[in-house]
């Protein structure tokens, strides 16, 4: 091409001109943008922290240093399966849409997925929705009845409801610990908290619902935890709550950060919870976070807390007003359409601290650094949901596999009951799985309780069935995720020692050979048998 031809192509000199300004122009405006948002979140941050306050002393001080000192507590590594209770006034309707996960929601109906989940506890707000299955159920049920009437009906089923009953069921099931929902979003404290809700004054149980549990359950030698809302409060936040982006990013004032930090100050204060396990995330920014974590801390030194604490900032109160939400919205909903997208929002993110973390209706196939839990419904939701039938609870073998995996890989399994209704009925098909996870810890608890990960958590046998492995000083376990009969037959691991079947005791001939371990004649179709191998050495 000519020099000519080439410089008859190039922008005229004033019209290059104006696009340099231009493109300047855009540069400016990014940068202002940039030191506003930089500003503004210093701003706030310290408007936010400089409300912070504890109300202990001890080891324990408001700074990330401080808190990262906390070690995790033998008991907790030790307890590898507790029971979650969802119970409140949505226990009363007890209702939500079947036959589809959150997640795949997300991909398929995410501009009102959240009046469209399978989790039953989320009631108060998907009724409001007058086309979700959710309001047609209220309709045809309670027809205009405000949620809030249901308190009235939860109120009466107390007088049936049994805390030493519920605390006997879950020590027969083998759990080491209880945590129960002390205020959902719905906003119902179930207690009788002496912290004013501005929006709903008297929207509390007047009965000790929690001292009484808590009382039940240490008396039979559990651990006591609750679970508290801090990231969302539909009483403080009267719109529905439709997409993920409404979920996240609706604005909460200066009010509810003062009201959930004092009612979870009054929580420690009552109760002293053996675990805080806050949800969705913390309406203040860090100083007033780690000033209430600490007060924890020095109040209940070997408790723990979980990792749902993601904190307000800046840029979240940016976020909130609808046309950010809708932007949020816009650019969210395609890339949930991307496979294994939504399947990552059941992991929370990592937060500066927490004791540990807290994938749901998931678990890690490998040993983790970091202290786990896996947190799961035995059926879809957490909530007592009638809709729910056989078909939709997990089976007792696959809720044996999660706990024995979550143990293999540094980690714990927490099962969530829905009791019905104020009376707390844990309906039979839920209590049949508690017996049947207790059942197998009876004569299988040696190998959960009080074990660490040994130097691998997994193979196979030649049958194809899952093997998993935990230790607890010189002896190992050998967990089997199936149903074997005769010979087992472990791939890829040499085993030696004395090797004993756990269930009655009885020993078992151990042969190695070609890279496999043969228990020979060890298993009689049951499922899930373990066996200790003693006085040896594996690869």
């Amino acid at each position: 091409m000519s020099t000519e031809s080439s410089q008859s192509q190039q922008p005229p000199k004033k019209k290059r001109h104006r696009i340099r300004r231009v493109f300047g122009g855009l540069v400016v405006l990014v940068l202002v943008l940039g030191l506003v948002f930089l500003a503004g979140t210093k701003i706030w941050s310290w408007q936010d922290g400089r409300k912070a306050e504890m109300t202990t002393s001890g080891p324990y001080t408001a700074d990330l240093k401080s808190l990262t000192k906390h070690p995790l507590p033998k008991w907790f590594q030790d307890a590898k399966f507790g029971v979650m209770i969802h119970w409140g006034l949505y226990s009363v309707p007890g209702y939500a849409p079947t036959g589809t996960t959150f997640n795949k929601l997300l991909e398929t109906q995410y501009d009102r997925a959240m009046t469209r989940n399978p989790y039953a506890e989320d009631y108060a707000n998907a009724m409001k929705d007058p086309t979700s299955p959710t309001a047609k159920f209220h309709r045809e049920r309670y027809g205009d009845a405000p949620y809030e009437d249901f308190a009235k009906t939860f109120a009466a089923g107390l007088a049936n409801w049994n805390p030493d009953q519920w605390a006997a069921q879950f020590k027969a099931a083998g759990a080491s610990y209880v945590v129960v929902t002390a205020k959902y979003a719905d906003g119902y404290s179930m207690w009788p908290t002496a912290v004013r809700n501005p929006h709903a004054p008297d929207f509390h149980s007047q009965r000790d619902l929690m001292g009484e549990l808590a009382t039940a359950v240490r008396k039979q030698g559990l651990k006591f935890g609750m679970y508290y809302s801090g990231g969302v409060d539909w009483t403080f936040q009267q719109k529905v709550v439709q997409t993920l982006g409404d979920y996240s990013y609706l604005h909460y004032g200066e009010d509810y950060r003062r009201y959930v930090i004092d009612q979870v100050h009054e929580l420690i204060d009552r109760y002293k919870p053996d675990i805080l396990w806050n949800d969705i995330s913390w309406p203040t920014g860090s100083k007033r976070l780690y000033s209430l974590i600490a007060d924890y801390y020095n109040t209940v030194p070997e408790g723990v807390v979980d990792d749902r604490w993601r904190t307000a900032s800046f840029g979240s109160q940016v976020m909130s007003p609808k046309p950010m939400r809708w932007g949020f919205d816009t650019l969210m909903k395609p890339l949930f359409k991307l496979p294994d997208v939504a399947d990552g929002i059941s992991t929370p993110g990592d937060v500066p601290h927490s004791d540990f973390r807290t994938p749901e209706y998931t678990d890690f196939d490998s040993i983790q650094t970091k202290f786990w839990q896996q947190d799961r419904g035995i059926g879809g939701s957490f909530g007592y949901n009638r809709a729910e039938t056989e078909a939709d609870y997990a089976k007792t073998p696959e809720l044996i596999a999660s706990l024995a995996k979550a143990a293999a890989n540094n980690g714990a399994f927490l099962l969530n009951v829905g009791p019905s209704g104020g009376e707390g009925e844990i309906v039979p098909a839920q209590l049949s799985r508690l017996t049947g996870v207790g059942s197998w810890l009876r004569t299988n608890r040696e190998a959960m309780d009080g074990t660490r990960p040994w130097t691998r958590s997994a193979t196979t046998t030649v049958a194809g069935d899952k093997v998993v492995f935990t230790a607890k000083g010189t002896d190992l376990y050998v967990v089997v995720l199936g149903n074997p009969k005769g010979d087992v037959v472990l791939n890829d691991v040499s085993l030696t020692g004395k090797a004993t079947r756990l269930r009655d005791n009885t020993a078992v001939q151990l042969t190695t050979g070609g890279g496999k371990t043969i228990l020979k004649a060890a298993a009689d179709g049951r499922y899930g048998p373990v066996f200790r191998i003693t006085d040896g050495a594996g690869h």
